[in-house]
Parts: C-alpha cells; structure tokens; sequence
C-alpha cells in the first residue's frame, strides 16, 4: 500500500478501536475500518463499527508538520462544530501514542461514521433513477456547508459518501475553509478536475489561495456533468488535458460543449455552474449553494427550470410606467401598481385587523422594514440570505426603497448564532451593521440591505 500516506497494520488499537482493513486513501490521511473491541464500554455512545481516518506526522520537515497539523485542525474544528445531516459525523477525535511506531506515532485519529461505498467506486453501477436523487443530496451538502461559512474545496466523487441506507454524506475537510468575509483562504489545491480556472493560475499567499463557495459549485458542475452523463465537461483523456481546457475556456479560447444527454434544466444548471469566472457564476448560479438548490431540487423532479423573477418584474414595471407616463398620470413611489394592488382587497373580501409594527414579526425570525418602528412593508426570514431578490423570500420592495427598521425575533440557538449581521450588497459584502438577538431598532442610515446572515457575535 505503498500510495496511502500513512499505513497501519490489521489489529493495531487506537482507543476503543481495532483496525480491521484499509478503505481508502487521499493525499493527506489514510482511511481504516475499526470495529469496537469487545472489552471497551458500550455505553459511550460509539457505535460498533466506525471508518478510521489517520492524518500523519511521521519524520518530516518542520513545515510539512506545521501544513499537517493545520489540515487535522480544520478537518476537527469542522466536524466538531456542524452537525449537519448531509455531512459525515466524527464521534471523536484521538492521538496515537506509539512510539514504537515513529510514523504513527503523534498522529491524528478521526473517529467518522463508516460508508457503504463511495460515489468514486460505485457510479459506474448506479442506477439511472438514483443518480439525480444523489446529485440533490450533494447540493444539500454544500448549502449546509455554505450556510455555516465553509467552503469544501475540494468535491470529488471520492468524497460523495453513500451509506447503508442509501443517503449521501459529504466527507474529507482537511482542505476545507471558513469564510472570512466574502472567501476563504485553502492551504491545500484541490483535484484539477474539479478546481475553477480563477483558482489554476491564482497566487499561492501567506495565508493560502483565496477560495470562495462559487468554487464548490464549479465542482459541483462538473459532477453532476459527470454523473448524469459518464463523461467531463472539458474535452482531454487526463486531468492535465482537461485542465488546459479549463484556462483555454477560462480565456474564451475555447467554447463549452455539454452533452446532448442534459436534459434542458440540468443544461441550465451545468452551464451557469461552470461560468467562466466568479462573477459569472454568482450571476448565473448563485453565490453559494443555498441559491443552488431550489432549482437543483427542480430539475431532479423533473420540473421545468426555475427562473429569477426579478428581471420579469423590472421589465413590467417599467413598461407599465412608461404607459402611464405617457397618459399623464404620475406614480408616487407608494402608488406603484404592485403596491397598490396589494393594498386593495379584491370585491367581496373580509378585512381583519392584523399585528402592527414590529408585532408582526414571527419568533425565530429577523425582520427588516421599509419604514421606521416596524412599519411600512417587511420581510422575514428565519436562516440565511445572501441575495434577497433570489432567495426563498423574494423582498422585492428593498428594489425600490431602503430598510429603515429590523427586528431580530431570533430564538435560542444551540450553536450560537443568534445576531444578525446584514449588508449592502447581495453576497453578503459590504457590512452594515449587526442586531443582537431580542432588539428592535432604526436603522441609523437608509440603509442598502440586500443581504443578512445569523451570527454568533456583533
């Protein structure tokens, strides 16, 4: 097994567990089935079996350990933080304490659930029906990621997890990063395969290359090409010809060509995956997969490809205020005909007094206001926004007019985040300000927000 990175004997015992069998390996760990041993309690709460994976310190350069350590870290921190049903779950973490053993002496041991298969082996076998129920599931992955403020780095078919009763796991963290802002920062490349053009070329810094979660979704463009159809969107028999692909589309040398075999939604969603630069893919797929998903969970269904509705709207309102102007009739900027329209309860209705201001605002939610002290119109959400005009809650008044009150309803969180941070422009760029949890408050400024995120801190 001269190409895993750390080897471990059959029956070496690391805690409670025995290694059985060697499963995998990527470039950093090695991957072991445990069993339990008979003699460990078995109220701890572990399971009888777990996969093993050994992240290794072995003799190397002080730098190599310094890289190492930095990866086992992320990958623990990850997991020991996010509890997430579409990612892998760790039961613990340990170190090997072996000196007779110096290249496994010292090293990192985590603890993870153990998969039937993994995408990598098992797609060629996988039944048409199952694999866009998978590719949802992956999207899923990544929206939980994204939402949480990591980016993967690194989605591959060897890191699409199947497990016993068919669901799939994301795994392998080591070169996962958390945002910091709008990107990231990866202390590892990826797989060229499933690595963005703006990232092959980019400048390797103190900090490590600076990813962003459209990162995740070129890869995820590429799987699902992969696994809809058994082939590369990018032409070339190796992963080096396909990556001089890539930069030729990148430069616009080279023209996309997916295959005929895409149904037109899927089409859609491969194609604005796999934009050519990170601007154009947030354009186009969305920022993060949370924006992703809906139309990913469209297209495995089998429903016709969602569209934004906000160039639909733009359009009609400016026809239609072209058509008023030219009759002579002005529109105050709380007199358009959507406002109005809202306002006016169609013939035969029943008005019923409703909750006023900030009393409108439902627990477990942050709401924002088109008028001071919780009045005018509102929008709630109780997660995560990154583009309030193409999101789940399509707040279409902030097009036209700026919050001017936010209410953060939020309940307890056992995570912690509880505030709420928001921006001036979609993405979540540009921060404005945050709102601890309970506070009802006036926007200082007219203030832009097209974006929000739960916190843990202001």
């Amino acid at each position: 097994m001269s190409d895993y990175p750390i080897t471990v004997p059959t029956g070496h015992r690391i805690g409670p567990w025995t290694v059985e069998r060697p499963l995998g390996a990527g470039a950093f760990g090695s991957v072991y089935a445990a069993v339990r041993s008979e003699d460990s309690s078995a109220d701890d709460g572990l399971p009888a079996r777990a996969a093993l994976k050994f992240l290794p310190t072995g003799t190397r350069t002080p730098r190599q350990l310094r890289h190492l350590r930095d990866l086992a870290e992320r990958e623990v921190e990850l997991l020991g933080r996010l509890r997430s049903p579409r990612l892998i779950r760790m039961y613990e973490a340990l170190t090997v304490d072996d000196p007779e053993h110096p290249e496994l002496d010292g090293a990192t041991v985590l603890v993870l659930e153990e998969a039937a298969d993994s995408l990598q082996t098992a797609l060629p076998g996988l039944p048409a029906a199952d694999r866009a129920r998978v590719l949802t599931q992956v999207c899923e992955g990544l929206a939980q990621l994204h939402g949480a403020g990591w980016v993967h780095g690194d989605l591959k078919p060897g890191n699409v997890l199947l497990m016993a009763d068919g669901s799939v796991r994301l795994g392998d963290f080591s070169t996962a990063s958390e945002l910091e802002g709008t990107h990231a920062y990866a202390t590892a490349f990826a797989t060229a395969d499933y690595t963005p053009p703006e990232l092959l070329w980019s400048d390797f810094g103190e900090h490590g290359t600076r990813i962003r979660p459209t990162a995740d979704l070129w890869a995820f463009g590429v799987l699902a090409h992969l696994v809809l159809t058994g082939g590369h969107p990018l032409p070339g028999g190796t992963p080096s010809a396909r990556r001089d692909a890539a930069l030729r589309y990148a430069r616009g040398d080279e023209e996309l060509r997916l295959s005929p075999e895409l149904s037109e939604a899927w089409r859609e969603i491969v194609g604005a995956c796999l934009s050519r630069s990170h601007e154009d893919r947030a354009r186009g797929a969305g920022r993060t997969a949370e924006s992703l998903l809906p139309r990913v969970q469209e297209a495995a269904e089998g429903r016709p490809a969602r569209r934004s509705r906000r160039p639909l709207l733009t359009a009609a309102a400016a026809v239609l205020t072209l058509a008023v102007t030219a009759l002579g009739v002005t529109l105050l900027p709380d007199e358009t005909p959507r406002a109005k329209a809202k306002a006016t309860p169609k013939a035969g209705a029943t008005v019923t007094a409703t909750a006023a201001g900030y009393e409108r605002c439902t627990p477990r939610a942050v709401c924002f206001f088109s008028a001071p002290d919780g009045g005018g119109e509102m929008c709630a959400w109780e997660g995560d926004d990154p583009d309030w005009f193409d999101g789940q809650t399509d707040c279409s008044w902030a097009d036209r007019t700026s919050a001017r009150s936010v209410f953060n309803n939020g309940g307890p969180d056992p995570k912690g985040f509880v505030h709420v941070a928001y921006f001036a422009e979609a993405g979540l760029q540009r921060r404005l300000g945050c709102v601890e949890r309970g506070r009802r408050q006036n926007l200082p400024t007219p203030a832009p927000v097209l974006s929000h995120t739960w916190a843990k801190r202001c």
